[in-house]
């Protein structure tokens, strides 16, 4: 049997974007730290804030790009000191995430944020794995971590966190580049993402974000990425896209992201339905929800309000898209998909 897209009332289609099942694969868990987590992970360490209240906090929110908000992200972070505290920080998302019927997450985490500051790996990874496994028992929730390099530091800094990361090495499947994209094209990092991809990690990076498409295809052929986290300047070349279409590359497009700092002025600006017109294979996430205003439901119901053009069809791509672009085995992204499509077709069946 099919689906039969057009039977599905436009009015069930919020329903849908909630209800349906969904993979996440562009979240950052430190950008997952609430202004109220903050404050009480302050209280419990003692660490004093540049902040007076959560308010305040909330009110720094206002990025005018990248950098300005990576300023905020740091700052918050600096909260996070015991293997408790990142647990805490965890749990928090994979509630949420499960709230939001996500049913697998590939989490980003940065540990040179931490090991910068004089939290190691022994602190941390515990804390993100003992919430992961949590996550499977409490939620069903299916969560893997990619550890990311910060692209605003050199590779030597890098190189040196992945000689750390060694003895963790079968607590996360995959390595990312994030950080600030400006003037941090792909090639600084082409030595250790060659050594991870030899430890048998997989390979993800941002770009075509606020950098140009060049760095896309940079990310591609000197890091051998599998993903591009954003992506969405790939429109600027006709050629990239021609061959993100052919090979599929899945793009983790984060639009609420995007506009809060200023990649797109506004919602209805958005190229996410060119995106899909185009043939891309894109999904939807939240990056960092707690700085950008909402989790991977408010941003899949944010989008479909502002581009009316998008349609339960749509809808049913990016979520099968999240599934197949997933590092899953074949055949759980099989199982996902195939609950997916019951989904779907249940409601139109309903609606006949």
């Amino acid at each position: 049997m099919s689906i039969n897209f057009d039977a599905i009332p436009t009015e069930r289609l919020t329903y849908l974007l909630s209800a349906m099942p969904k993979a996440e694969l562009h979240i950052h868990i430190e950008g997952s730290l609430e202004p109220e987590l903050i404050f009480k992970l302050a209280e419990r360490n003692q660490v004093t804030l540049p902040f007076a209240d959560v308010d305040s906090l909330r009110a720094a929110y206002a990025f005018k790009d990248l950098q300005s908000f990576l300023d905020i992200y740091y700052a918050g972070a600096s909260v996070l000191l015991t293997e408790q505290d990142f647990y805490d920080m965890a749990m928090a998302y994979f509630t949420r995430a499960a709230q939001d019927n996500v049913l697998h997450t590939e989490v980003f985490f940065d540990p040179q944020t931490h090991t910068a500051r004089g939290v190691p790996f022994g602190t941390f990874m515990p804390g993100l794995t003992r919430a992961a496994q949590d996550a499977q028992t409490e939620y069903g929730l299916s969560v893997s971590y990619i550890m990311c390099f910060l692209r605003h530091l050199s590779e030597e800094d890098a190189l040196q966190t992945l000689e750390m990361s060694k003895p963790y090495r079968d607590q996360f499947i995959g390595v990312g580049l994030d950080s600030s994209e400006r003037g941090h094209p792909p090639e600084k990092f082409k030595t250790v993402f060659a050594k991870a991809r030899a430890m048998g990690l997989h390979v993800v990076a941002h770009a075509g974000e606020e950098g140009p498409p060049a760095y896309i295809s940079n990310a591609l052929d000197l890091l051998e990425a599998e993903r591009i986290d954003h992506g969405v300047r790939c429109v600027e070349d006709p050629k990239l896209v021609q061959r993100l279409v052919y090979e599929q590359v899945a793009l983790t497009v984060c639009p609420l992201s995007n506009i809060k700092l200023r990649v797109f002025d506004k919602m209805s600006d958005h190229n996410l339905a060119f995106l899909l017109e185009l043939g891309l294979k894109a999904t939807v996430n939240s990056d960092d929800p707690a700085y950008f205003g909402g989790y991977i439901n408010e941003n899949f119901l944010a989008t479909f309000a502002a581009l009316p053009q998008l349609t339960a069809k749509d809808a049913y791509q990016l979520a099968k898209n999240s599934f197949t672009a997933s590092f899953a085995s074949a055949e759980q992204k099989a199982k996902w998909v195939t609950l997916l499509f019951e989904t779907f077709q249940l409601e139109s069946l309903a609606a006949v």
